[in-house]
């Protein structure tokens, strides 16, 4: 290629933008695929940074017209304050219809026990939240933002990976996905989970909220944080993670890589206080963003897949 157009598809984070162009090109047409070929889907939409990319997909894919699909988010109820006032602030400029679903109530209802409902981890529990609000609303697919590369048990999964009626994954059953041809067919009770950012890693991702300019949560971005070195990992002090005997409150510079609910995810050591700064830090990092920050991920290396088959995301 001629060295003078070579130059001109990096862009100012040094990134080949045909890398970046392909892998969009690739997810607007699943989502496109999506709103062809299901008659009730779903986006989930955290606020997370994953899916604040599927919105700025969607937007590629459907605007000027309204999105095909709800937002759909399972809240703990045990989420950082920070990301869900940007959840519903996103939620609000984008104009779509976003649909809120707590396991606070499972558990009033008694579909979700847990032996401390006040301090014991919910992540577990959204799988049955989950699967109440797909009944509740009749979803056939529900589009999210795992990534094959974050885990073992995510990079089994197909882009369009079947659930059956009771909403359990089996990863021996899953449909080939030959020449990017999609088999979205289900029988009433059936779903599917649709992942149009498979093939993304994690600097992908980072890379691609630098072109697009996309906001996000600040607890993303370098702050001062008290915290507890706890197994190798920073747990943040809150009222549901304090202290145990013994152990010391420090404060760091820290940011957090990815967010989830409050009891089993950590922040990292880190100064990158800017995009730019995270792609660089990225770049090197040796360490998945699920094994640096993910306490119930480190439970065993079958944790994940565990929660899968029983209907978590």
């Amino acid at each position: 290629m001629n060295t003078v157009v070579e130059k001109n598809l990096i862009d100012q984070s040094g990134v080949n933008s045909r890398h970046l162009d392909w892998l969009e090109s690739e997810a607007i047409h699943i989502m496109r695929e999506v709103a062809a070929e299901c008659s009730n889907p779903a986006l989930l939409f955290s606020g997370g940074k994953d899916s604040v990319v599927l919105l700025r997909l969607a937007e590629k894919a459907f605007r000027p017209g309204r999105f095909p699909f709800p937002l759909v988010h399972i809240d703990t109820g045990h989420n950082f304050e920070e990301v869900i006032e940007f959840r519903d602030r996103r939620a609000a400029e984008l104009g779509e219809k976003l649909i809120v679903r707590s396991v606070e109530d499972s558990i009033a209802r008694g579909t979700v026990r847990l032996r401390n409902p006040a301090t014991d981890s919910r992540n577990a529990a959204q799988a049955v939240t989950l699967l109440e609000t797909i009944e509740e609303f009749k979803f056939d697919a529900c589009i999210g933002g795992a990534r094959r590369d974050e885990e073992k048990a995510r990079a089994k999964e197909r882009i369009f990976s079947f659930r059956d009626e009771f909403g359990q994954w089996d990863p021996k059953g899953q449909r080939p996905e030959l020449w990017d041809l999609y088999n979205t067919r289900v029988h009433p009770g059936e779903n599917m989970r649709v992942f149009p950012i498979s093939n993304w890693t994690e600097l992908d991702v980072w890379q691609y909220i630098a072109r697009e300019k996309l906001a996000l949560p600040n607890i993303y971005f370098a702050h001062e944080r008290q915290v507890i070195p706890r197994n190798g990992l920073l747990v943040p002090l809150t009222g549901l993670t304090p202290a145990l005997e013994g152990e010391t409150i420090e404060t760091q510079t820290v940011r957090f890589r990815t967010v989830g609910d409050i009891s089993c995810t950590c922040p990292v050591a880190s100064d990158a206080d800017t995009v730019e700064a995270i792609i660089a830090e990225t770049a090197i990092t040796q360490i998945t963003e699920r094994g640096a920050t993910r306490m119930d991920d480190q439970t065993s290396e079958a944790s994940m897949e565990k929660r899968k088959k029983a209907g978590y995301f």
